[in-house]
């Protein structure tokens, strides 16, 4: 425990914010997923991300996107409750979002062993944030982003 806590007093403070509300914010969205479903989980996300956007330069963004993206993971990993790779897409995104920083939900589905299996993921630029082994790459597309099916579903 005592190297948990001397890791998470190195990290910088915008980390230490953001590994804060991900490890917080997984439980809830994991929860709010399973009880009021996915559009009603995004929905309530949506209220809370900022409509302003950073006067940040691109490579800025990229940045706190790949650290956004890193502390997710590390609060999944670090947690009490290891949620679905749904929860964690949707955390990252609003996360994301409530940086100024635009991102894509992406969700894709594929045929295994006679089963369908579904995966989600974040895109920034084409690029998959919380997915370092393309995993994703596996996986059909849904041709729309989830991220903004749902303002246009209103």
């Amino acid at each position: 425990m005592w190297e948990r806590l001397r890791r998470f007093s190195a990290l910088e403070r915008p980390a230490q914010s953001l590994f804060l509300r991900a490890i917080v914010l997984l439980p809830i969205v994991a929860v709010s997923l399973r009880w009021r479903g996915f559009r009603a989980t995004q929905a309530m996300l949506e209220r809370f991300v900022s409509n302003g956007s950073p006067s940040q330069d691109s490579a800025e963004l990229d940045r706190r996107a790949a650290l956004t993206a890193h502390m997710v993971s590390v609060a999944d990993r670090t947690g009490l409750v290891h949620p679905s790779c749904l929860a964690k897409s949707l955390t990252l995104w609003w996360l994301l979002m409530r940086q100024g920083i635009a991102a894509e939900l992406r969700i894709g589905i594929r045929k295994e062993n006679e089963k369908m299996a579904a995966h989600a993921w974040v895109e920034r630029k084409g690029v998959a944030l919380n997915e370092p082994e393309e995993h994703h790459r596996h996986y059909a597309v849904f041709d729309a982003e989830f991220s903004a099916m749902s303002s246009d579903m209103k």
